[in-house]
């Protein structure tokens, strides 16, 4: 991860070298900022669809997993659209398209099952009270549910 770190500026920094070798240094400037400034848009005009696709699955009484995850990637992407760069304006701009967005997401959770696949809760004598732990108590019958 960390060599990621390293590598993937210095790929940005050549790339913007070379292409403003070859149009110039103002317009590869306005070529960032421009990005950058759609980008953004890009991300608060999906932010809000994804939003409104959340509160439309809680409202039907559904779990809105893949809208959360659609959520976590289209702000991933508006993230690393906002960075200075070619090469992550090309990743930002994947994760903005629906249909890239859905691959993405099926792997995500794939992956995400497979870790909580691996969970176990703790065995008998951990931590927390368990119902036949409980002390013997009375049982209360002047309480009425309504």
């Amino acid at each position: 991860m960390l060599i990621l770190f390293i590598t993937i500026p210095l790929v940005e920094l050549y790339l913007l070298a070379v292409v403003g070798s070859r149009v110039g240094l103002l317009p590869t400037i306005m070529l960032v900022i421009l990005t950058g400034a759609w980008g953004a848009y890009l991300a608060k005009s999906q932010g809000y669809s994804i939003l409104a696709r959340i509160q439309a699955e809680t409202a039907a009484g559904r779990v809105p997993t893949a809208e959360l995850i659609d959520g976590l990637l289209v702000l991933i992407g508006g993230i690393v659209l906002l960075t200075p760069g070619l090469l992550t304006d090309l990743a930002g701009f994947c994760l903005m398209i629906p249909g890239f967005r859905a691959i993405i997401r099926e792997r995500v959770k794939k992956k995400f099952a497979a870790q909580v696949g691996h969970f176990q809760m703790p065995t008998p004598g951990g931590m927390g009270a368990r119902p036949q732990d409980t002390p013997n108590r009375p049982k209360d019958d002047d309480v009425i549910d309504v």
